[in-house]
């Protein structure tokens, strides 16, 4: 999925942050960047002015209009000119600084966003950089249930009607939260973190089959949703096939779980599978599944520790 930003988007998120006021080149508030391959190398998303490899949106500050009244007129000339053919998506002042009238006329006539801020440049590069590496980063849809279990983001997957809204209705009355339901959103907005969020029209949202579509938040209260969470396992339900031959693993499975990934975006994505089977507490078992993951994650391996005392057992044992 490719995400996009236009120059009005930009500026209405950061307005009032940023105190963003308009100059000049409102004409080009359309303007879009969209999240191609060559936004994650260069040109920088943001930056200071730079006219060797220009950034999407470029920040004048102090330095940068005081390198431009060093050059001749015809430099001068030629550099602004310069810079409005790259096109980029807006030019930003820093501390309120005056504008140069033939930057502002020169931007009016091309179109391009001209704004000025009472901000630092430091202050300006870091608000834009990180809206901007939000807005644009990689995106996919998943089908499956996010929930918050245990202060971690936890993704059930699973057939159509293996019971993954009963599971998270069941967790919610155990006291944990709903992210989203059926088509929860993930980010990557760090090279090893994925946001998981909600689309807006399904927000607080559970349906279930025989109930219909259940509020969440105005059945359990504010506490019983979560606006994100990042993804830290999957859970995946899946009914057993006993004609499928299993693969021959030495009886691993029954120690260590039947653990593995699944990649999501650019990350591998821990996942234990748990059979649906009459009788089962799937709640349970999901809690369960999740404390284990919390402990292998610090080091914890109830398995590991379970080989290495059967492994000194033998040894004590032998002649």
């Amino acid at each position: 999925m490719n995400a996009s930003i236009t120059a009005q988007d930009l500026f209405d998120h950061q307005q009032e942050r940023l105190e963003l006021r308009w100059l000049a080149g409102q004409q080009g508030q359309a303007r879009v960047i969209e999240a191609v391959e060559t936004v994650a190398r260069r040109p920088s998303l943001a930056g200071y002015l730079n006219i060797i490899y220009p950034n999407k949106v470029q920040i004048l500050g102090t330095e940068e209009l005081a390198w431009l009244d060093a050059l001749d007129a015809r430099q001068r000339w030629e550099t602004i000119e310069k810079i409005m053919q790259f096109r980029p998506l807006a030019l930003v002042i820093s501390k309120n600084q005056n504008c140069p009238e033939d930057l502002r006329e020169m931007a009016e006539d091309s179109e391009i966003p001209l704004w000025t801020s009472p901000r630092r440049g430091h202050e300006l590069l870091n608000h834009l950089q990180y809206h901007l590496a939000r807005a644009l980063a990689p995106r996919v849809t998943l089908h499956g249930v996010f929930m918050e279990i245990y202060s971690i983001g936890v993704l059930i997957t699973g057939e159509s009607g293996s019971g993954k809204s009963e599971l998270a209705l069941e967790l919610i009355t155990r006291g944990h939260r709903l992210v989203a339901d059926d088509a929860p959103e993930f980010t990557q907005i760090a090279p090893d973190v994925l946001d998981g969020t909600c689309p807006e029209l399904l927000q607080d949202l559970l349906e279930l089959r025989g109930l219909g579509v259940l509020n969440i938040r105005e059945m359990f209260g504010d506490t019983a949703v979560k606006r994100n969470k990042y993804l830290r396992l999957i859970v995946h339900l899946a009914k057993p096939d006993h004609d499928e031959p299993r693969p021959d693993n030495g009886g691993m499975e029954r120690l260590t779980g039947d653990l593995g990934s699944r990649p999501v975006l650019d990350l591998e994505v821990p996942m234990i599978t748990l059979p649906v089977m009459p009788g089962r507490n799937l709640a349970v078992l999901t809690e369960a599944a999740t404390r284990t993951h919390i402990l292998r994650a610090k080091g914890v391996d109830p398995a590991a520790a379970f080989l290495a005392r059967h492994s000194h057992f033998l040894e004590r044992g032998a002649p």
